[in-house]
């Protein structure tokens, strides 16, 4: 039987939160924050990689503040930022991951539906 690479398609991607218990269908495991997550301890984060440069700048996490009405302008700048050398070269990592299975993308954001990792998982999936 033969098995399709993940380039063939749109790869799997999870989004979680980085305190949630790992799923053993989780596949690879990153960690997309630029800062570690509070109370948390390294040891028991249980990841495969900390990708800091696929997070959005400072400056720009520090503007959106989780505000939901916010959600729009901040995934067109976010979108914008990953456009520069260092974000587009997370990404193209992140991408490659996928080619060995699914890969869980990890963050400490309450709102799952609202955070930068719901437009980094897009991305992802479009980038070619």
């Amino acid at each position: 039987m033969a098995t399709k690479k993940a380039s063939a398609s749109k790869p799997e991607i999870r989004i979680r939160r980085v305190y949630d218990a790992p799923d053993p269908d989780d596949g690879t495991r990153v960690l997309v924050d630029r800062v570690w997550p509070r109370g948390l301890a390294k040891a028991d984060a249980q990841l495969d990689d900390w990708v800091k440069d696929a997070a959005p700048s400072t400056e720009l996490r520090r503007w959106y503040g989780h505000d939901p009405d916010r959600f729009p302008e901040f995934t067109r700048r976010y979108r914008a930022e990953l456009t520069t050398p260092e974000r587009r070269e997370a990404v193209a990592h992140l991408r490659e991951l996928t080619a060995s299975g699914p890969l869980t993308l990890l963050t400490a954001v309450k709102d799952l539906d609202h955070g930068h990792v719901q437009v980094l998982a897009e991305e992802i999936r479009d980038q070619e």
